[in-house]
């Protein structure tokens, strides 16, 4: 915690705005739209929930496709069921380990040649390292197709000096408790399109029509995020900057202490871009490190050290196993390696120096 969220949340109390609508919302959502550079914000009740919206702004339904990044978590995927649409997943490349273009392309030429474009493409973020924007907008835009940005992970991080978020017709951040920042649960959509935002909050409170009465003329969802949680955000707003200097430095050691080590390689930070390294993630060679991934991850569970996996892909995973899915080339499957290799260490903002050094001797026995 910042130290200033009872500030808010008293205000909100004392004031008796505890409902899905209040100052703290419209505060919020300001400040957020002022700190990412867009026109206009919409707090809402989850990440998955401003995707979600965001597919339904874009009339995203049954029968459309969306071409979405398979290396991430499942909560980017789901709305699309939501919609009852198809996805179609899109391999990542080595040097960000988000979507890659030549995997995109291809799909979008075979989709072009079968006469089905998709509606919308989903492109993710990873673990707050900002994906190649300017060769994906591109291939988008050439075609003509809507970008939904899931910044979830990537909120405070920058590519050529705009805000990671910002570049899709529609950008997406989460507030959930393992955030950069946290609301507890909690997301925002973001668009400069104004009438978009206007049209999301309409959706986000049920859809209720401008009547005297409660009138509904379309399916709409309580999406909506309360004024005591919009405090929490306002509070952990104003200390976004030194969250990710903090993930940075933290980074920054454990590059400094293992970078070194045979085998282990950390994840890339592409040029003109600063991650704001969320989770600092690497990938560790086997036949180098000599000890299997998971009986390392078991060592350090010993140790009372969480490590983790990275995401599996989502053409790994047995609810997306019968859509379509396009690798970085025919001879690599940049996702699934990352997967079978990549590791997540703990990477909490306020580790202590000691902690971080526990880790790095215990990773340093294990390997020994």
């Amino acid at each position: 915690m910042s130290g200033n969220e009872q500030k808010y949340i008293k205000e909100a109390f004392e004031t008796n705005w505890v409902a899905p609508t209040g100052p703290n919302i419209d505060a919020f959502e300001k400040e957020l739209a002022e700190n990412v550079g867009v026109k206009e914000a919409v707090a809402v009740s989850s990440g998955t929930a401003a995707i979600h919206l965001a597919l339904s702004l874009l009339n995203v339904k049954k029968g459309d496709s969306v071409f979405c990044s398979s290396l991430t978590f499942v909560a980017t995927a789901n709305p699309i069921l939501y919609q009852n649409a198809e996805p179609i997943f899109i391999d990542s490349e080595p040097e960000t380990w988000n979507m890659s273009p030549l995997a995109l392309e291809k799909a979008f030429t075979e989709a072009a040649n079968s006469g089905k474009l998709p509606k919308a493409v989903i492109i993710v973020n990873l673990y707050g390292q900002p994906a190649k924007m300017d060769e994906l907008l591109t291939i988008c835009n050439q075609y003509e197709v809507p970008i939904i940005e899931d910044a979830a992970e990537s909120l405070g991080a920058t590519y050529k000096g705009k805000a990671s978020g910002t570049f899709g017709d529609l950008g997406i951040y989460s507030f959930n408790g393992n955030k950069i920042i946290t609301t507890s649960g909690g997301g925002m959509i973001v668009s400069n399109n104004t009438s978009a935002m206007e049209r999301a909050r309409f959706l986000a409170t049920q859809a209720r029509d401008t009547a005297p009465h409660y009138q509904h003329s379309e399916l709409g969802y309580n999406y909506r995020m309360s004024n005591i949680l919009a405090g929490i955000g306002r509070s952990q707003l104003e200390v976004l900057t030194d969250r990710v200097k903090a993930r940075r430095e933290i980074y920054n050691l454990y590059y400094q202490e293992m970078a070194y080590l045979p085998g282990i390689t950390f994840m890339p930070e592409l040029e003109n871009t600063q991650s704001n390294r969320w989770l600092t993630a690497l990938t560790m060679n086997e036949k180098e490190i000599k000890i299997p991934i998971p009986e390392l991850l078991n060592f350090l569970e010993g140790e009372n050290i969480e490590a983790r996996h990275v995401w599996k892909p989502l053409h790994l995973q047995p609810l997306f196993k019968n859509y379509n899915y396009y690798p970085h080339t025919k001879e690599t499957d940049v996702s699934q390696h990352l997967f079978k290799t990549g590791i997540c260490l703990p990477s909490g903002s306020n580790m202590t120096h000691d902690d971080q050094l526990r880790v790095i001797h215990s990773i340093k026995k294990a390997l020994t």
